[in-house]
């Protein structure tokens, strides 16, 4: 295994840790059973039921997430047709959601419900301090299956000298890494703030075996548009494409109104949903070929998804010197 991704703020398995008694699957719970001291004709109705029980959490007609794609960071550092010439490897019909600059329950929470309601996998890239103020928020994303990824500590929508980078991508990680409890709970994936991009960012994130993100479309969620409108340029421009990563976030309302008509439409127009996860130790990455890899932008493609905030006070903890 490449050095790279044994670093201690970065994932061997994003569910490495003893998995919760409540949470163990039906065949993990099968197995603590005594088998032996029940009568063979209950055995088998114990059987069943619990062997069904994973597919009853799933409304029939659930679009569900059609497969999981396990990506190696070092070997694809920067992915999305937006910014960069490579993007994730999916096939026609494949889209990969994901949130920016949560969590914020009020809204996360009922984005976290839509999702759960189809059964799909999101990555949600979370900002540092949002991760602080509401860290069960974050445990709960995390339970539910969903990837943790970095979006800065203080979400900064300018350029950054060198230390102030470094600064602002290891607190977001620190601050991840707390919130959930797990250090092995967090992503290796990285999305700039506003996709502002910096070479120098870009190369320090690489050289510590992360994966920045950028997309392939967004919704324009973030623009004082209504929700029919953010589900109408979302499907566009997927349907322009056919595939990729799509950008949206989970701190307005008007986003928590669209995904469901995102998601009807997208099941409707037989679009499949994929869950992306990084290779660790015991989870190979997918075979591809380095043809699926390959960006293919489209004219409409916008560069801007994100409004300015304030600058919060960078978090000065664990800091590592960013080059350049």
């Amino acid at each position: 295994m490449s050095p790279l991704l044994a670093r201690s703020r970065h994932v061997e398995t994003s569910r490495a840790s003893p998995t919760p008694e409540h949470k163990r699957t039906g065949h993990e719970r099968r197995d603590r059973v005594d088998l032996t001291k029940i009568p063979i004709a209950v055995c088998a109705i114990l059987g069943l039921l619990i062997g069904t029980a994973d597919a009853e959490e799933c409304p029939p007609g659930a679009l569900g997430v059609s497969r999981t794609l396990v990506v190696d960071p070092t070997e694809h550092p920067n992915v999305g047709s937006m910014q960069y010439p490579e993007t994730l490897p999916l096939n026609d019909h494949e889209v990969v959601l994901t949130f920016d600059d949560g969590p914020i329950p009020r809204y996360t929470t009922p984005i976290l419900e839509t999702l759960a309601s189809e059964c799909v996998k999101a990555t949600f890239f979370m900002v540092g301090q949002m991760a602080r103020a509401y860290p069960a928020m974050v445990r709960r994303v995390y339970d539910e299956g969903h990837t943790i990824a970095n979006h800065t500590q203080n979400h900064p929508i300018r350029k950054l000298s060198a230390d102030q980078a470094a600064r602002e991508i290891e607190g977001g990680f620190e601050s991840l890494r707390n919130a959930v409890g797990d250090p092995q709970a967090v992503s290796p994936f990285f999305r700039n703030p506003g996709l502002l991009r910096q070479k120098s960012v870009e190369q320090y994130l690489a050289a510590h075996g992360d994966m920045t993100w950028s997309a392939d479309f967004l919704a324009d969620d973030w623009t004082r548009i209504n929700n029919s409108e953010v589900a109408k340029r979302a499907i566009r421009r997927i349907e322009a494409r056919g595939r990729g990563i799509l950008l949206l976030h989970d701190i307005h309302p008007r986003t928590v109104l669209a995904l469901p008509e995102i998601l009807n439409e997208l099941k409707s127009r037989g679009y499949k949903i994929v869950h992306v996860v990084p290779a660790a130790a015991d989870r190979p990455k997918t075979a591809t070929s380095a043809e699926q890899w390959v960006a293919h932008p489209t004219p409409e493609q916008d560069t801007s998804p994100s409004q300015p905030r304030p600058p919060r006070r960078p978090h000065r903890r664990g800091l590592r010197k960013l080059q350049g």
